[in-house]
């Protein structure tokens, strides 16, 4: 491990300070103790909920119901998070997961201790090698799975901070797969897509495909006794159980009837990493996200330093002003994730990115007036000619420990490899790395060199679960699906909040956009509502186009403008029929 991320892989560190004079800001506002639902105006309904015990949030009820039965059974928010990550890979295995991989963020209670951050992002096989792919070759095979990382990751966290013991937090998914759940419309749909994609795919059929043939409606039960099978090994084995004997066996004659890579030995090796966040302050706040191979969290930061040199509440939310520096500070983030962010093990990675000095230079190369070409700002990157999913939770308990969790199988339903008799439905990964060496190109096809393939590496995610917290005080929590997305994502609620003082549903709810360097354009949830501003952004060379097919993100999060006063936003861009659970 080389350069300056390598020293965020040690527990101790000094926490980067807001700069001198620049006075912190309150949230207060009078928030009842007894659970209440709150739901603004506006297009996707967020559902929300304020209580002041502990609030779990996800895309899948069942799920949050776990969380919040831990967090009343004596857990704390990682025990709760911990048994989230296993039930979501029941209630929603499109990404939910044991055979993918991601980030765990963890803010303990005020005053016990400094933030900490597990990566647990798959690593490329140890026979992979950087021009392994042919553009011929399908994603949904053998060769695009990376090892796993999501069971090593969920159980260094319990280790770290777990109070219940490891059998209790994986029993709930245990019986969610054994016993069954009913199907709300957004999952029977997906599972009605996918098997109607993927009839090659027998195992997937037989796992996932409604007993006795037709479509799946919502209300009826999804059984997966092969998959209750596997997680009872976990929970009566630990993780061990997936990385070595009978599961980690099976996986690698998956692998290698398929032309999958992955070896026992493999398996064997994996180790998930704990390690300090990084940070930034931001107008008075601390803001904290994962290290490299999270490129998302590198991201997020450079956006925040450069916009800090704007007055963006003078502007106005929705003034062409704002909408162009922000999309300005996207295409010079963007850009350096491209040229420089890699696993922090392979590549060295320059130290200036997340300091506010080098905001304070990104937002001097900002013209207010006018877009810059992104073309113009690749200079140093030769381009080639023109020829997602993920899903995030976030958890609270009574004493403010908060843990944020985003992880992934890549595409929805990952790889569709389901390791036969097991249930274990694996991610594609390997696609995560930049495929072709050298083919960088205008569409957003990246080549360089930081995330290439490499045997043991990690390939870089846009994955951002953030945390912002107050003299020590989580005031809120946050992360969301989305690709390279993502950290535009986190930043459009990050300013709602901290710029212009949004009601928190409001700022989950609100219209998002995103600009990601290549291609060379504004995806915006919106612009049909603002057509003034669409035509003061053409005017500044900006090209603007409605986001689609899906919205953008799910961002489900948790507010604290006091402490012991919790409320919990699920975000429905996704599942419209997903809400909040606390008490």
């Amino acid at each position: 491990m080389t350069g300056f991320f390598a020293r965020w892989n040690t527990r101790s560190w000094g926490r980067r300070r807001r700069p001198p004079g620049r006075p912190r800001k309150e949230l207060v506002i009078n928030a009842p103790t007894k659970p209440t639902q709150l739901v603004p105006p506006g297009k996707y309904s967020a559902h929300s909920i304020e209580c002041g015990h502990g609030v779990a949030v996800c895309v899948s009820r069942p799920a949050s119901d776990v969380g919040i039965a831990i967090l009343k059974r004596g857990g704390n928010a990682v025990d709760a998070a911990v048994a989230m990550g296993f039930a979501l890979g029941v209630t929603y295995p499109a990404a939910g997961n044991i055979g993918g991989g991601g980030f765990m963020l963890v803010h303990p209670p005020s005053g016990r201790g400094d933030p900490v951050a597990f990566n647990f992002r798959e690593r490329a096989p140890s026979a992979a090698w950087p021009t392994m792919y042919s553009k011929e070759e399908t994603q949904f095979a053998a060769r695009a799975v990376a090892v796993p990382g999501t069971v090593r990751g969920l159980a260094l966290a319990h280790k770290r901070f777990g109070k219940l013991p490891w059998p209790e937090l994986v029993e709930p998914a245990v019986a969610l797969a054994r016993d069954g759940f009913p199907l709300d419309k957004f999952l029977a749909d997906l599972l009605n897509e996918v098997l109607a994609a993927a009839p090659e795919k027998a195992e997937f059929q037989r796992v996932f495909g409604k007993p006795g043939g037709g479509l799946w409606q919502p209300g009826d039960c999804l059984k997966q006794p092969d998959l209750a099978r596997t997680l009872q090994l976990i929970a009566n084995s630990g993780p061990d159980a997936f990385y070595q004997g009978p599961i980690a066996d099976a996986i690698a004659a998956e692998m290698a009837g398929g032309n999958g890579l992955i070896t026992s030995n493999d398996l064997a090796n994996y180790q998930a990493v704990e390690c300090r966040p990084l940070t930034t302050c931001y107008r008075g706040y601390d803001v904290y996200v994962p290290p490299p191979p999270s490129s998302g969290g590198v991201v997020l930061l450079e956006e925040l330093n450069t916009l800090e040199n704007f007055d963006l509440k003078k502007w106005g939310r929705w003034s062409p002003e704002t909408f162009h520096a922000m999309t300005e500070a996207m295409r010079r983030a963007n850009h350096d994730r491209a040229r420089y962010i890699g696993d922090p093990a392979f590549v060295q990675i320059p130290e200036k990115l997340t300091t506010h000095e080098y905001g304070r230079q990104l937002a001097n190369s900002i013209d207010l007036n006018q877009a810059t070409s992104s073309v113009d700002l690749s200079a140093d990157i030769p381009l080639s000619p023109e020829g997602q999913d993920t899903t995030h939770f976030s958890v609270i308990d009574r004493d403010g420990m908060a843990a944020a969790n985003t992880y992934s199988l890549e595409r929805i339903w990952g790889s569709r490899v389901v390791v036969k008799n097991t249930g274990v439905l694996l991610n594609n990964m390997m696609r995560a790395f930049n495929l072709f060496p050298g083919v960088t190109d205008t569409k957003g096809n990246l080549g360089t060199a930081p995330n290439l393939i490499a045997p043991g590496k990690r390939p870089i995610s846009s994955m951002t679960p953030t945390i912002v917290a107050r003299d020590g005080r989580v005031v809120l929590v946050t992360g969301s699906p989305g690709s390279q997305a993502i950290p535009s994502t986190v930043l459009c609620i990050l300013t709602s909040v901290l710029d212009f003082g949004m009601p928190f549903p409001t700022a989950v709810d609100s219209p998002r956009f995103s600009h990601k360097w290549f291609p060379d354009r504004i995806t915006f949830e919106a612009p049909e509502r603002y057509p003034e501003l669409m035509k003061a952004l053409k005017a500044m060379g900006q090209n603007v186009v409605r986001t689609g097919p899906l919205p953008q993100g799910d961002a489900h999060s948790i507010f604290v403008p006091q402490p012991g006063r919790y409320i919990g936003v699920t975000d429905r861009r996704r599942n419209r029929q997903s809400t909040a659970a606390g008490y």
